[in-house]
């Protein structure tokens, strides 16, 4: 098979194979100069993946229904660009979520092959690849939602939603880890289960508020015995210990149930509580829905934690978003780029930022706007973009968020849920699933105002090992150029591109020939071509490009020669694996004038985090190489385009350490 996307199309029609590899310039190398870097320590890594016979047994009783996805296969059986309007048929897991009143916690569509091939046959060292060298993961089973970050004596702890049964969504109990640094990690014990009858269908998400006098209060959604949602309390049973090993759960909860009107399986996931100037108490916004499906934030007043009043309005609604989980709200500085406080007061040069975890669509929406502290009311600054129908945080694989500030750095730190998306079938042979984003760093984008910054914390940095940069690279349109950078599976990738688009060819496009209309997630991915795109970075290629997972840029051309950038990540082709959900994910990211294009990669085994224009646009995929792993994975520079030369003006490579996450007890 020809990779589609070294697929050049002449005037006369026909396509030709490029040989590439062979025709491809020398590259210069400079040595980078290395930043503070983790002595190397002994990676501890899965030697085998065992197989669940049982929880195999359970699966298959539970398979149900149908689901389309994008995908084609050509004659010779390897995955071939999808077009739109293609579609293959693939069975699927019977909810469980849903079924008990949460979002659907499913690891992905794709369950047992499609065209009725059957499954994939992965090997033991394709899954064994796949676990990640420095996300943050459990040591085994499923893992989702964050829950309840903060930093406390010295230490930053997560705790998340965790099966400690098994490798798919049930049981739900709070894992633990502790952090000095945000990206070594130590796993704790267990920190809650569900062990009462207001909590015994599952220890669901919640948030953390550090009281002024030091204490601490966890606030967290219950799932009770006959499936109500109810919101809970606990404590540290022992607040001296910084690693807070064990908590105490309140003897008066349930706090608070779902209120008249609100149906009971609609009212879950507890903000971090902020305190209200206007009457010095604390205020906690729950998400939930009304009778018409508009989504909302309903919020209480509390001054002991234990007492609630219910406020008349919600702090904010949307119509027609539905069911609003995992509801976050804090402020964001316009003033200056560090990071303020959950309780920072409203005023001039201060915002706040609503987010909500759609349930419906399985997405993170946020908007920007103004609190008002009197009403308890927030107001997006532009409608057209509110919280649900705008802006979101990932474009691609990226749900359940939640943020803290950290004190120590004076910054706000955003964490995501990363689930899967191959089959439930190979998250059981490998053990595990489902990942937590690296964390970042959130600030508001002050040169445009109109949206947020997301980076990856800088302690990633300290990762970093050999490097390599290439300067000034010439990549033609239709060419694809290898970039000789080592291993090339735990990558932090820093690129910025120069565009041509005064050249003869780009500066007379017409408005139809530069695809103003351009969609990422509607179009063919990297192997499409157009007038200004797409142009980019593979990563986890093989070195014949059967296996690539592309990052790159679509210029469109509107109307009176306006141009619009598109910034994409495309996996149809990251995987022979006939068992996953490959997609392109993508959206518009805002490109001031005399601004060059820039990307950061992060690449760990099977994700790929993806920040364009310093973060302004996000994208995080999942990919699950079979022949692009351990030593032949490789990493090419492309562009696809027709009429736009590109000129890669700095690309800068490293090989990041693994952070070698371990139990607490063996790191003594």
């Amino acid at each position: 098979m020809i990779p589609a996307v070294w697929a050049i199309m002449d005037d006369d029609g026909v396509h030709h194979a490029a040989d590439q590899s062979a025709n491809a310039p020398l590259l210069p190398e400079t040595n980078l100069v290395e930043g503070p870097r983790r002595p190397p320590a002994r990676q501890k890594r899965p030697s085998t993946v065992l197989p669940a016979i049982a929880w195999t047994a359970v699966l298959l009783l539970l398979l149900s229904g149908l689901v389309v996805y994008r995908g084609r296969r050509d004659d010779g059986g390897q995955q071939a660009v999808a077009r739109p309007g293609d579609q293959v048929v693939v069975e699927v897991a019977a909810s469980r979520g849903v079924a008990q009143g949460v979002s659907e916690k499913s690891t992905g569509p794709a369950l047992l092959g499609g065209g009725g091939r059957g499954a994939y046959e992965w090997t033991n060292a394709m899954l064994a690849w796949q676990r990640t060298a420095f996300h943050f993961q459990p040591e085994k089973n499923w893992m989702n939602d964050p829950n309840g970050p903060l930093y406390y004596k010295g230490w930053y702890h997560l705790f998340y939603q965790w099966n400690p049964a098994g490798a798919v969504w049930g049981n739900i109990s709070w894992g633990h880890a502790v952090s000095r640094d945000l990206v070594h990690w130590l796993h704790l014990p267990v920190a809650m289960a569900p062990d009462h009858w207001y909590d015994i269908n599952g220890v669901w998400s919640g948030s953390a508020t550090q009281l002024p006098d030091g204490r601490i209060v966890m606030l967290y959604t219950g799932a009770t015995a006959d499936g109500a949602q109810v919101q809970l309390l606990a404590e540290p049973a022992d607040p001296s210990d910084p690693l807070l090993r064990r908590w105490a759960k309140s003897g008066s909860n349930p706090v608070l149930l779902p209120p008249p009107g609100v149906a009971p399986t609609d009212f879950r996931d507890p903000t971090t509580a902020w305190r209200n100037p206007s009457d010095d108490a604390w205020r906690v916004a729950i998400g939930s829905q009304n009778r018409d499906q508009a989504g909302l934030a309903l919020v209480y007043r509390t001054e002991d934690f234990t007492r609630y009043d219910l406020l008349p309005a919600p702090l904010h609604a949307v119509e027609g978003t539905g069911m609003w989980e995992c509801v976050d709200f804090f402020p964001v500085s316009a003033a200056g780029d560090v990071g303020m406080e959950t309780s920072a007061a409203p005023g001039p040069g201060v915002r706040h930022v609503l987010k909500a975890s759609l349930d419906d669509d399985r997405h993170d929406y946020y908007a920007i706007g103004t609190y008002d502290a009197g009403s308890d009311r927030w107001t997006p600054d532009d409608a057209a973009v509110d919280v649900g129908i705008g802006l979101r945080y990932d474009y691609g694989k990226f749900y359940a968020s939640k943020t803290f500030y950290d004190p120590v750095r004076r910054r706000r730190v955003l964490w995501g849920w990363v689930g899967e998306s191959d089959s439930e079938r190979a998250d059981i042979l490998k053990g595990w699933s489902s990942l937590q984003s690296i964390p970042r760093t959130v600030l508001l984008d002050r040169k445009t105002g109109r949206n947020l910054l997301q980076w990856p914390v800088v302690e990633v940095e300290n990762l970093r090992m050999r490097g390599r940069r290439f300067e000034f690279l010439a990549v033609q349109p239709g060419s694809v150029v290898p970039l000789d950078v080592g291993k090339a599976t735990q990558l932090d990738i820093e690129a910025v591109f120069h565009v041509d688009v005064d050249a003869p060819a780009a500066a007379t496009a017409s408005v139809a020939r530069a695809d103003a209309s351009y969609n990422c997630s509607a179009s063919a991915g990297a192997a499409g071509r157009g007038l200004l795109g797409p142009f980019g970075l593979l990563v986890l290629a093989d070195e014949a490009l059967s296996e690539q997972t592309a990052v790159y840029f679509y210029l469109a051309k509107g109307a009176g020669g306006r141009l619009s950038t598109h910034f994409c990540q495309d996996s149809f082709r990251s995987s022979r694996a006939n068992d996953l959900v490959k997609a392109v994910y993508g959206s518009f990211v805002p490109v001031l004038d005399g601004e060059d294009l820039s990307v950061r990669i992060l690449v760990d085994h099977s994700i790929v985090e993806s920040f364009a224009q310093g973060g302004r646009t996000c994208i995080t995929s999942r990919v699950y190489p079979t022949k692009a792993i351990y030593d032949s994975a490789r990493v090419f520079l492309f562009n696809n385009a027709t009429g736009v030369n590109v000129t890669a003006k700095s690309i800068k490579i490293w090989e990041l350490n693994s952070a070698y996450i371990r139990p607490y007890s063996n790191s003594l």
